[in-house]
């Protein structure tokens, strides 16, 4: 594995003083050696999962159908490890190489990261087929019921019958009415749809033992954007609110209307982001955001917003906050992400409504719209457990990171001129200079429409993905670090 200094260590290699050649090789020595481990671990494993589907048969007895179950849980746990393993190695060589392009100041990563991204590790098509393979052998072996004996006048079971208590729905957050030292689960509705049933999010409360601040996380605002939803999940799984200090609330859907839907809007399409704090005698969806802030967010001391990009675009592990604020500032260093941009949020932006109550908030923005990036939740994850050890609520240490994040003073998005066929080719956190050939827009018929140049040195916050462009999409967006703070930045995210 990549050791956590290894970026510094190969760039003061690889330094202007140094060869790129010579670079080169001390770069691909590591990835060899990463790469043995990798297949060392992928063919021990590909043989335990040959011998174990060969061992299972239909009626094994139950003593033996244990044990094999015991067995393959524990190489799907092996085979996870495995892929988180591939994974983080493929991150720190991106990084590696976006510092040699800084210190070099060429582009390494365009020449280098395409003959390192045929190495197994690298690459994700032989990285998740043993863990896929291994998942399927499963779910075929442990799809049919094994019995031993004659099963007579029995009751199936039906997902109803998991269900322990029903969860109940209330107006409003009340902190005071949930039992101290329990996780709490309820519903409370914002709304009325057309039969005059509630349309209600979904809030999961933890009120520690202990006193302590009242931190709120929202996921979901717009209904695609899902990476949140499984981070809530996991943090409110491994919490033990006997041992918390104060209370952590988690709307893990905040938007449930455009979530049923599939959609970024409300029900009507309104972009819920922009609305806030609404309004209580208007729209539809000015009255949900309204209700949202009056009898959820309201009630917090400190808001983590999760959010993912947007239709057809792609984000990197990244913060968006007011870092004039030293409240918010510490807050978004906390949450590990690869990049920080200085913004002061957007008019009807859900954080700049909870700043407005006085509520210190940052937005975390956690890779792609409609899908689970493991590996991003797994980071962003990291740093809301960060954030709550900071703030005290957490016994355990804050987990330190093995790299500072790109801070950005300010950053923009580029917009396409012209329609046709896009392409943009850095990648998500690398680094651009002033001139580098960022974008091609082709026309149906294959010849170049435009060429889109970088307008100065920056870092990659996120980019659109859609080949399919329009006059005035979104192409890149750029972050710039210049140390200048402004007083009013909106870096244009919708």
């Amino acid at each position: 594995m990549f050791p956590a200094n290894g970026a510094q260590i190969l760039v003061q290699n690889g330094s202007k003083d140094t060869s790129l050649d010579k670079f080169h090789t001390l770069f691909f020595e590591q990835c060899t050696k990463v790469d043995a481990r990798y297949q060392e671990h992928c063919n021990d494993s590909c043989d335990k999962l040959a011998a174990l589907e060969a061992k299972w048969t239909p009626g094994m007895p139950e003593d033996e159908l244990k044990s094999w179950k015991a067995d393959f849980t524990s190489l799907i746990t092996e085979l996870e490890i495995l892929s988180d393993f591939a994974q983080t190695n493929v991150m720190a060589s991106r990084r590696i190489l976006e510092k040699a392009d800084a210190v070099l100041g060429q582009s390494v990563a365009q020449e280098i990261w395409p003959q390192v991204s045929k190495l197994p590790f690298a690459s994700l098509t032989i990285d998740e087929l043993p863990l896929h393979r291994a998942r399927a052998i499963w779910r075929k072996c442990t799809a049919v019921p094994v019995f031993q004996g004659t099963l007579v006048d029995a009751e199936p079971k039906t997902h109803a019958q998991r269900i322990v208590q029903p969860i109940p729905t209330v107006a409003e957050l009340d902190l005071d009415s949930f039992p101290v030292g329990k996780i709490s689960r309820v519903w409370i509705a914002l709304a009325e749809d057309g039969m005059g049933l509630p349309i209600r999010v979904p809030v999961m409360v933890a009120k520690g033992a202990l006193q302590g601040p009242v931190v709120g996380i929202t996921a979901a605002l717009h209904g695609n954007e899902l990476n949140g939803i499984p981070l809530t999940h996991r943090l409110f799984k491994d919490l033990d609110p006997q041992t918390l200090h104060g209370t952590l609330v988690a709307v893990p859907v905040a938007n449930s209307p455009g979530y049923l839907l599939s959609q970024r809007g409300y029900s009507d399409g309104s972009d819920l982001n922009r609305l806030m704090p609404g309004k209580p005698d208007a729209s539809g969806p000015q009255v949900y955001a309204y209700n949202l802030m009056q009898r959820i967010v309201r009630h917090f001391e400190y808001l983590i917003d999760l959010h993912t990009a947007s239709c057809g675009r792609i984000n990197s592990l990244y913060v968006r906050t007011n870092l004039r604020d030293p409240r918010t500032a510490r807050m978004a260093r906390l949450q590990n992400p690869q990049i920080i941009v200085h913004n002061t949020s957007p008019g009807g932006s859900l954080r700049g409504a909870a700043m407005d109550l006085g509520i210190p908030a940052i937005t975390v923005e956690i890779g792609d719209p409609s899908t689970f990036n493991e590996i991003y939740v797994k980071n962003a994850l990291i740093g809301v457990t960060n954030i709550l050890s900071q703030m005290t609520m957490l016994p355990d240490q804050e987990t330190p990171t093995d790299y500072e994040p790109v801070v950005c003073s300010r950053s923009y998005w580029i917009f396409a001129k012209s329609g046709g066929i896009l392409t943009v080719y850095p990648e998500l956190a690398t680094w651009v200079r002033a001139g580098d050939l960022i974008a091609t827009v082709h026309n149906v018929f294959g010849d170049v429409e435009e060429e889109y140049y970088a307008p100065q040195d920056g870092v990659i916050v996120g980019k659109h993905i859609d080949p399919v462009c329009q006059t005035g999409n979104r192409i890149l967006h750029l972050g710039v670090v210049d140390g200048e703070l402004q007083a009013i930045v909106d870096d244009g995210h919708m």
